[in-house]
């Protein structure tokens, strides 16, 4: 294919009233934050649809452990046993109260570590999983660099304040927020994060059977408001409060992660935080079909063969667009959609049925979120010597 253009076949803005006309005014966006950092995000595509400071790096206390939890379940088995190292149970408070050398499943840990943010929990976790704690925070800094996190450095398994070569334990909002994503619909184990997290409480034993434990979640959003689906608490000195909680309704999902909201006696703060961004994401984003009827023009075929065999004929082929049936897209009221056909002025012969000619995007914003493939719906030879040859035999000799 040659001589390439940008052919603009439609532009159109999509302005939603929030819940589609059920107000006369758009809901405004969330002001007067307590968290110095903070993210609203599309869990769908990752697309950040609120930020105050989401790229400024902070440490982020417990809200490290969705990421414990999450290679725990993808690197360990539920049913694995766990001992604990004379370091696990040295762990400060909030902890299990692990002594060395007793046993538990990695399931229950799990438990543990997620509802009462135990910090011994973590740590044998950690221990069991990546051989060491340095190891495990080796796989915790990889992790991170798959799932697209930028900014973020990890020391712990647990959260708690420290540094190493690398850098500070911390990520920054839009980070976290990129992390639960994974942790609910990315990792092949979302399920069981999801159900470990959503849990209200959970007993276990140790492997011995001689001491029982029950872990209560501390997640108070689960119960805030409808369709909460998961989050994680966190407080250090350095941190400040920190919280990171997904909701899901219908088609929409959506995460918020916050980052130093407030320091003692301001441990509500993230609540507020929390239901002023989930608020705002309900009342303003609706998923809408942005799919647009395009009619996309014959090509003119190059030295391509007519039907009827004639030489001083212009010969097109027809274009098929592949579209799918919908293009749901999460939509605001600032949000706009462009469609662009990419099509070639000419193609050069030969030209085979169901070859890729052109596309055509969608952009969200001014970036890309579809392609459809334009593709040929018939085959047309080249005017090639063999060809030639053929036609003056059949004019001449028969």
């Amino acid at each position: 294919m040659k001589n390439w253009i940008k052919i603009k076949i439609g532009l159109f803005v999509c302005l939603l009233a929030p819940f589609f006309g059920a107000q006369t005014e758009a809901a405004e966006k969330p002001e007067n934050l307590y968290a110095q950092s903070a993210v609203l995000m599309d869990a769908d595509s990752g697309r950040v649809l609120f930020e105050k400071n989401g790229e400024e790096q902070r440490a982020m206390a417990s809200t490290t452990k969705i990421m414990t939890c999450i290679l725990a379940l993808e690197l360990g088995e539920l049913s694995d046993i766990v001992t604990a190292s004379s370091y696990a149970a040295s762990q400060p408070s909030v902890h299990l109260g692990m002594y060395a050398g007793e046993q538990f499943r990695l399931e229950d840990l799990l438990y543990s570590l997620m509802l009462e943010s135990h910090n011994d929990s973590a740590v044998a976790i950690a221990e069991q999983v990546g051989g060491s704690v340095e190891g495990f925070a080796k796989l915790m800094n990889q992790k991170a660099a798959e799932i697209g996190c930028e900014q973020t450095h990890f020391v712990t398994p647990n959260g708690l304040d420290s540094e190493d070569e690398g850098g500070i334990h911390s990520t920054t909002a839009r980070d976290l927020a990129l992390i639960m994503r994974y942790c609910i619909s990315q990792s092949p184990q979302k399920e069981t994060f999801l159900e470990i997290t959503g849990s209200q409480s959970h007993s276990f034993s140790n492997l011995e059977g001689t001491r029982s434990y029950s872990s209560y979640n501390h997640n108070a959003f689960l119960t805030m408001m409808d369709g909460a689906i998961s989050g994680k608490t966190g407080y250090t000195g350095d941190a400040g409060y920190c919280y990171v909680g997904a909701l899901k309704r219908g088609e929409r999902t959506f995460i918020v992660a916050l980052l130093a909201c407030g320091w003692p006696s301001h441990k509500t703060y993230k609540w507020s935080d929390t239901r002023k961004l989930m608020e705002y994401a309900l009342a303003s984003y609706e998923y809408q079909d942005v799919l647009e009827q395009t009619e996309i023009p014959d090509i003119l075929v190059e030295n391509g063969v007519s039907e009827d065999g004639s030489f001083d004929e212009e010969v097109y082929v027809k274009a098929l667009l592949e579209s799918p049936e919908e293009l749901k897209v999460l939509m605001g009221e600032e949000d706009t959609v462009s469609v662009k056909a990419v099509l070639p002025e000419s193609l050069e012969a030969p030209v085979k049925e169901g070859t890729q000619i052109g596309e055509v995007d969608y952009y969200l914003n001014g970036e890309k979120i579809c392609t459809c493939p334009v593709r040929a719906q018939s085959t047309v030879p080249v005017i090639g010597f063999s060809w030639c040859l053929e036609q003056i035999l059949r004019r001449f000799w028969f």
